[in-house]
């Protein structure tokens, strides 16, 4: 499942001396030389046959594992050019269907998602008995917007067991769709299947990371808490798990261990959410230079090649209009992003940019689409909240406001505080 909602939840590690450290260490160690191993394993068989197309779709599943695991978008680039190659060699049949599958993965990762609704749709009829891209698809369709269409992409999926059903797929269709206890019991059974399936590595932990999100979401702290600890117990060092970590840290008011592990995590792969994060850390603890030295990374991640502005778009979008940076430039990023993908999320950071440059009812329209399936998140509600207190829609404003304050008080380490300091204001009649 493609990252849709970029939006984090966490898990407190508590690494208890320096045995535990190097034990963790060791392990971290052990999971990369695996990766690392297959992936010269497969280059090694690439080079003794370039002309088996078999040999560069292993190759290009090596290189996804890899990005996945490390965070590097680099190895997409690299599982292009070998899945390329794969599809290059064979025109018919089910390398050829797993190809296209490869190319699709990657199309998803790199924010393209309207290819990969082609290569999927592609890789379909080549072999139209294949699972694996009607996953593709549907996560396609979900960043697209078309919710119905990606549900009934997952439901053909629904009778395969073990990590191919679509557990963790439907789970975040739910949430999306306002159902956050059926997402979470949907997510639990995703962790349950991935954990049965093998209790290590990558994908467990992604599935346990994915409920941490889920919980957070509805503010158990505590149950994200475990979650992201048992994500890091299937791949310790885990950048998304120990930047869970931090926000559940954050949300507790335990403000220096959230700057310490997201630290960690951008010290495995720098994204530029966990800078941002940390930058509002600090400015929460009032360490305005080294908040803006984040700051000022997270622009230069969001611009650092062709391919971090395509994946970055919308989170530097966001972030600009977050800290009232450039606001014209964070309202065009949001357009630009909406070319690409038209799912509740970029609608939402749309509107937020819409709203930050003085167009609250242009704002209004575009929040409209962010809230059309009714989706339970603190984000969108305070933002549908400020919005409607721009346009003098006092009662709407507290309510939104009043509804992303119960669902998780502790929602952002800066927004919850202003969430409460204008609800108080709202309802005192100011």
């Amino acid at each position: 499942m493609s990252k849709h909602a970029r939006v984090g939840g966490p898990a407190r590690l508590i690494l208890a001396g320096a045995a535990l450290a190097l034990l963790t260490a060791t392990v971290v160690s052990a999971q990369e030389r695996t990766t690392d191993q297959i992936v010269r394993f497969h280059q090694s068989r690439v080079a003794a046959d370039r002309d088996d197309p078999l040999a560069h779709n292993r190759l290009a599943a090596a290189y996804i594992r890899k990005a996945r695991e490390s965070g590097d978008l680099t190895y997409y680039t690299l599982a292009e050019q070998a899945a390329q190659r794969g599809a290059d060699l064979v025109s018919r049949g089910p390398a050829a269907a797993t190809a296209n599958t490869l190319l699709a993965t990657v199309h998803v990762a790199r924010h393209e998602f309207r290819q990969a609704l082609s290569r999927a749709r592609t890789a379909l009829d080549l072999n139209p008995a294949d699972a694996a891209p009607q996953a593709v698809a549907g996560d396609a369709l979900v960043e697209l917007g078309d919710y119905d269409e990606a549900a009934r992409t997952y439901a053909r999926l629904a009778s395969l067991t073990g990590p191919r059903n679509p557990a963790g797929r439907l789970a975040w269709l739910r949430f999306l769709q306002g159902d956050p206890a059926s997402a979470v019991a949907g997510m639990r059974q995703a962790v349950a299947t991935a954990t049965a399936a093998n209790p290590i590595g990558e994908p467990t932990a992604w599935t346990r990371v994915q409920l941490g999100e889920l919980l957070f979401h509805t503010g158990d702290l505590a149950g994200a808490e475990a979650a992201y600890r048992d994500a890091l117990a299937a791949l310790p060092g885990y950048h998304a798990a120990i930047a869970g970590t931090a926000r559940v840290a954050a949300a507790r008011g335990r403000l220096r261990e959230a700057a310490e592990h997201y630290h960690k995590a951008l010290d495995v792969v720098p994204l530029p959410e966990y800078a941002a994060a940390l930058g509002d850390v600090y400015t929460r603890i009032g360490r305005e230079p080294e908040a803006r030295k984040q700051y000022a990374l997270v622009e230069y991640i969001g611009r650092l090649s062709a391919l971090n502005k395509t994946v970055y778009n919308r989170e530097l979008a966001l972030f600009l209009a977050d800290h009232d940076l450039r606001l014209p430039e964070a309202l065009e990023l949001a357009r630009k992003e909406l070319e690409a993908r038209r799912d509740i999320y970029t609608y939402d950071v749309l509107a937020w940019a819409l709203y930050k440059n003085g167009q609250a009812r242009e704002a209004q329209a575009a929040m409209t689409e962010a809230q059309r399936l009714g989706t339970q998140d603190a984000r969108l509600l305070f933002h549908a909240g400020m919005i409607h207190r721009a346009l003098g829609e006092h009662e709407p404003a507290r309510a939104a406001l009043a509804r992303a304050l119960s669902l998780n008080p502790h929602f952002h380490v800066l927004h919850a505080s202003m969430a409460a300091g204008v609800l108080a204001e709202l309802k005192a009649g100011r």
